[in-house]
C-alpha cells in the first residue's frame, strides 16, 4: 500500500519514527507531519497564515516533510498539493499516551485521522498508554497483522479506526477488543505563576484520569491489555436527542415564522 504517516508529536517524535520503520518494511510510505509539537490541538486548521513545508532528514538519510501547522493541516496540504500518486491509507502516530474516551476530542493524533475520512481516505490513528513510551514491541509485532486485516476492505463513509496499544512487551497482548470509546473523569490542577512583569498566568500542571470500569469501552481494554479498536465518526449529532428538541421547540413552544415575526413574539 501507499501510506501516509503524520502525527501531533511532530516530526522529530519517536512514535512516528518508529511508525515508519513499521511501515516502511512493507509498504510506500510518505511522511508529512507538524515540524513541532502539536499535541492536544484538536481539528484545528491553519487559515490566517501561511503554512511552510521543509524537508526533514533523520540519521542523515530524508525522512519526510516537516509542515509549520497542526496535524489537520498536514493531511489536508499532502493529499492536495504534496503526495502523487494519493494514498491508499492515512496513518497517524504513534501517539505518546493513549486516545481513549473524551481524549479523542482533543487529540490531533485523532483529528489527522479523523481529517483523511473526511477527505475520503481509509485512516487510522496508533496511540500507545503511556508518556512516555519505552517499549514498542506490541505495535511493532502487531500492527502489520492490523494493516493485512484492513487492507483491501472498505471502511464505512466517514469513519475511521482508532487504535490504542496497551504498554507492555508483545508477549503479554492478550488479542485486539473491537471497543465503543469509554468516558473518562479528570481531576485537573493549575499552577499559579507570576512573570517578571508582575502578571499572573496559569499552567496546567497535573492531570489524572479515572478510566471508564464497563468492559466493553477502550479505556478498560488496554488496562487488560488488549489492542482497543475503536470506530469513530465526526458526525457530533446526539440522534436520540432529535425527538426530544423538536417537542421542545415545535410542539410546546409552537414556533411558526409568519416573516419576520414568530407566532406569540
Amino acid at each position: 500500500m501507499r501510506i501516509l504517516i503524520t502525527n501531533d508529536d511532530g516530526i522529530y517524535a519517536k512514535g512516528i519514527e518508529v511508525l515508519y520503520q513499521i511501515l516502511s518494511k512493507e509498504h510506500d510510505v510518505y511522511v508529512v507531519a507538524p515540524e513541532t509539537e502539536q499535541s492536544a490541538v484538536g481539528h484545528a486548521i491553519t487559515f490566517l497564515d501561511p503554512l511552510r513545508v521543509k524537508e526533514v532528514k533523520r540519521n542523515g538519510v530524508f525522512f519526510g516533510y516537516a509542515v509549520n501547522g497542526t496535524p489537520a493541516d498536514c493531511v489536508k496540504l499532502a493529499i492536495r498539493e504534496l503526495m502523487k500518486p494519493l494514498p491508499d491509507l492515512v496513518v497517524s502516530g504513534i501517539n505518546h499516551g493513549a486516545n481513549v474516551g473524551e481524549n479523542v476530542i482533543y487529540s490531533g493524533t485523532v483529528s489527522a485521522a479523523t481529517e483523511a475520512a473526511m477527505l475520503g481516505f481509509p485512516s487510522i490513528a496508533v496511540s500507545i498508554d503511556a508518556y512516555p513510551a519505552r517499549d514498542y514491541s506490541a505495535p511493532i509485532r502487531f500492527l502489520p497483522r492490523i494493516l493485512k486485516l484492513i487492507e483491501g476492505r472498505t471502511f464505512p463513509k466517514g469513519v475511521s479506526l482508532n487504535i490504542n496499544f496497551p504498554h507492555c512487551p508483545a508477549e503479554e497482548i492478550r488479542g485486539i477488543k473491537v471497543a465503543r470509546q469509554g468516558h473518562l473523569k479528570y481531576a485537573e490542577t493549575y499552577d499559579r505563576r507570576v512573570d517578571p512583569r508582575n502578571r499572573v498566568y496559569y499552567w496546567l500542571c497535573s492531570q489524572t484520569a479515572e478510566y471508564d470500569p464497563d468492559e466493553d469501552t477502550d479505556s478498560y481494554s488496554i488496562q487488560q491489555r488488549y489492542i482497543a479498536i475503536t470506530p469513530i465518526h465526526y458526525d457530533l449529532t446526539h440522534y436520540p436527542s432529535l425527538d426530544l428538541l423538536k417537542g421542545w421547540f415545535y410542539e410546546e413552544v409552537a414556533l411558526e415564522c409568519k416573516g419576520k415575526q414568530w407566532a406569540g413574539a
